[in-house]
């Protein structure tokens, strides 16, 4: 997949054509009156879509863009396209497999791609050795669990690929600023959708056309407090407040950076789904998100709390019941720590704190085994062999020890000190930018303590993401970012110089 650049005079012939063909063929289906219409005319449009904005469409950014909507508007697990192959074909991983194999082939043949160090490479080589030496260590293990394992490893991969494929093509300003507006723009949508489903029970997520639905695979996720838990497109609705969550500091970031008033209704409609969700751990986020703003930027947080009354307003007019109801989840009868502290093992995250240290810690430098605890029963494991948790660090410590454990510590840190540190340098619209994706790694990495967040594909997705966007924004020159002089700097407004 190469960069397409200058003219060439038999492109537009051979798209002609090729738009031309497609058009006849649906004609001749129309005219012959088969039962084929249905599935001949969207896939005719998108030939002829593809035709005559190839260019345009196989730019990169465009690219990052179909697999940001991809993971946001397609739920992950729920659906496959229509085939009769032993394997399902679910849409992202073939989006994904495409995008990166069009970025492998054009790193071997094409000057201008290029590998870029993102300035991770150690903590997340460490993690791939803790990975592998937990396998070869549990090698009897892994053996009767081995094709879940595989899928978890394949799903790993692809998220290394994916952060690397952005470090290395996303390199201007407006490219990063168009992977902004679709991850903020993208998931207000879906929000919106989320409020919708809150108020009246139906899931439009669940109706997608063209696309197979696997009805055994639609979340059965308990009420809160009398109130329907809703969510949309991901895994399970504590997923679904935590991708709002992460979201809505690029939202903020798109309103103060662009003026414009939209962004805001974005923002909005984000928190206002997360509350919808009825999500303990999207609660928390928005603590840790707050509290970076609070260190790095300072006097334009203050001058926000005066908001915080309306917007809670507005979040009991739109979902009226949201706020009681993590009131009560954040208070529950007899104490939250009693709850957590259930004695059925898998009913409270304190419950099972010490019967899996007790039961599977036996090896604290490698683990258990990547991928060998197996919470929930598939096709491939009918019996699970280890409860639920709903603690990731715990998970990550118990499979890959130590060494993994400490990996991701190290990688979490390197990255926030090092984008907040150049956050609070840099006071222009790339450091709100550094700031509110500092914000977002922040709270991805303390919500790890509250549910099994690397179990839901969506959510981690979009942490790689936000982790390829804060090394893309922190290697760009500053200069791409112009300062208007005049305004004070604390309060300046800043503006996208177009690369």
């Amino acid at each position: 997949m190469k960069v397409l650049r200058g003219e060439d005079r038999r492109a537009p012939i051979a798209s002609s054509m090729i738009a031309l063909g497609a058009l006849a063929v649906l004609a001749f289906t129309v005219v012959g009156g088969g039962h084929s219409v249905q599935t001949v005319a969207p896939i005719t449009a998108a030939i002829v879509i593809a035709a005559v904005a190839y260019r345009a469409l196989l730019a990169w950014r465009s690219l990052l863009a179909l697999i940001i909507l991809v993971i946001l508007f397609i739920p992950m697990k729920r659906y496959t396209l229509p085939s009769s192959l032993p394997f399902h074909l679910e849409p992202y991983r073939i989006v994904v497999a495409f995008v990166a194999l069009g970025w492998l082939t054009s790193l071997l043949v094409d000057r201008r791609v290029r590998l870029r160090r993102s300035g991770l490479e150690g903590p997340l080589g460490l993690f791939a050795l803790a990975v592998l030496i937990s396998l070869v260590a549990n090698s009897h293990r892994v053996g009767t669990v081995s094709g879940e394992v595989f899928k978890k490893l394949a799903f790993f991969a692809s998220f290394f690929i994916l952060f690397y494929l952005i470090v290395s093509v996303v390199r201007r300003a407006r490219d990063i600023e168009f992977i902004v507006v679709m991850l903020a723009g993208g998931g207000s949508v879906v929000a919106f959708f989320a409020i919708v489903e809150s108020r009246t029970g139906y899931n439009i997520f669940n109706h997608l056309p063209f696309l197979h639905l696997d009805s055994s695979a639609i979340p059965n996720i308990k009420g809160r407090g009398g109130r329907l838990r809703v969510f949309a497109s991901a895994q399970h609705s504590i997923a679904l407040g935590a991708l709002f969550a992460i979201l809505v500091p690029l939202a903020v970031y798109r309103a103060r950076s662009s003026k414009q008033w939209h962004w805001w209704i974005a923002a909005i409609l984000l928190i206002i789904g997360a509350f919808a969700t009825g999500s303990r751990t999207a609660t928390v986020m928005f603590g840790v998100e707050g509290l970076v703003f609070l260190l790095l930027r300072p006097v334009d947080i203050k001058r926000l709390w005066p908001a915080l009354i309306p917007a809670l307003l507005v979040i009991h007019l739109a979902t009226p019941g949201a706020l009681g109801t993590i009131r009560e989840a954040f208070f529950p009868r007899g104490g939250l720590i009693s709850e957590q502290q259930n004695t059925a093992v898998g009913s409270g995250r304190l419950a099972t704190l010490r019967p899996a240290l007790h039961r599977e810690f036996k090896d604290p430098l490698v683990g258990e085994g990547f991928g060998t605890r197996i919470t929930k029963a598939t096709e491939l494991v009918p019996v699970p062999n280890a409860p639920i948790l709903d603690d990731e660090w715990l998970g990550i410590l118990l499979e890959t020890g130590l060494i993994g454990a400490f990996s991701l510590v190290w990688m979490f840190i390197r990255v926030i000190r090092r984008l907040g540190s150049e956050a609070k340098r840099d006071l222009s619209s790339r450091g709100w930018l550094l700031a509110s994706l500092t914000a977002g790694i922040a709270a991805f990495a303390v919500s790890m303590f509250l549910y099994d967040a690397f179990s839901f594909y969506q959510i981690t997705f979009m942490l790689f993401i936000f982790l390829g966007l804060g090394v893309c924004t922190y290697l760009a020159p500053a200069a791409e970012w112009a300062v208007e002089e005049e305004l004070a700097p604390q309060s300046s407004r800043f503006r996208p110089v177009p690369a």
